[in-house]
């Protein structure tokens, strides 16, 4: 990249600290999806050497989060709006079903678990923590998956999760009140406990808008 990061205080040497630093930089949209990192630009901003930046550039490749280019470099992975929806029509019809699988679950000794997501996710959004606020999306997510005791439909969470964590990237940024990112898990909660399957998938439809609509990238 040709510009330089407004790393803030968050210079660090080590692997793990470069890592999380380029992570919240993708996530939080200061880099965007197919923008190249430059290694000599960024090893300079940092006041690193190229070692630790290599080995977080991995980790992230690993993650998803970035690809190596032979003989040009790495780069953010970009995420069509096509793929976006397809997979939203997909969990449409899927995922109301992992969360009937999951409910006597999470009804039971793992309703903390979600409590505790929920409550993630509201500390995250209260902040205007994207990078944490996505995270605690997805796990949210992941649980009904994890729960279902489905291998299939669990299978397709983790197919989908890189795709869906850079999307949300995105996504997140579009709310004028990431508060309401929270409150809109927090209603899925009380539908999936509940046992209201069918207002569970329809609160997806509703949240799922943007996705539907293969809502482009660059528009969000």
């Amino acid at each position: 990249m040709d510009r330089k990061f407004e790393w803030q205080e968050q210079r660090t040497t080590t692997p793990d600290g470069v890592y999380r630093v380029l992570r919240s930089a993708i996530l939080d949209g200061t880099v965007s999806p197919g923008e190249q990192l430059r290694e000599t630009h960024i090893a300079s901003d940092l006041g690193i050497s190229r070692s630790p930046l290599r080995e977080a550039l991995t980790k992230l490749e690993e993650e998803g989060l970035v690809v190596k280019v032979p003989f040009r470099g790495s780069f953010v992975v970009e995420v069509s709006a096509r793929d976006v929806a397809e997979i939203a029509s997909i969990r449409m019809l899927v995922e109301p079903y992992a969360a009937e699988l999951a409910a006597p679950t999470l009804r039971g000794p793992e309703q903390l678990r979600l409590k505790q997501t929920i409550e993630e996710l509201y500390r995250a959004t209260d902040t205007n923590d994207i990078p944490a606020s996505i995270d605690a999306h997805l796990r949210f997510h992941r649980l009904f998956y994890e729960f279902s005791g489905n291998s299939a439909l669990q299978s397709l969470w983790t197919g989908w999760e890189t795709k869906l964590r850079l999307y949300l990237s995105v996504d997140h940024r579009t709310y004028s009140d990431l508060h309401d990112v929270a409150v809109e898990h927090e209603k899925l909660a009380a539908l999936a406990l509940e046992g209201d399957f069918d207002g569970y998938r329809k609160e997806m439809l509703s949240q799922f808008h943007n996705a539907l609509s293969a809502q482009t990238l660059d528009e969000a």
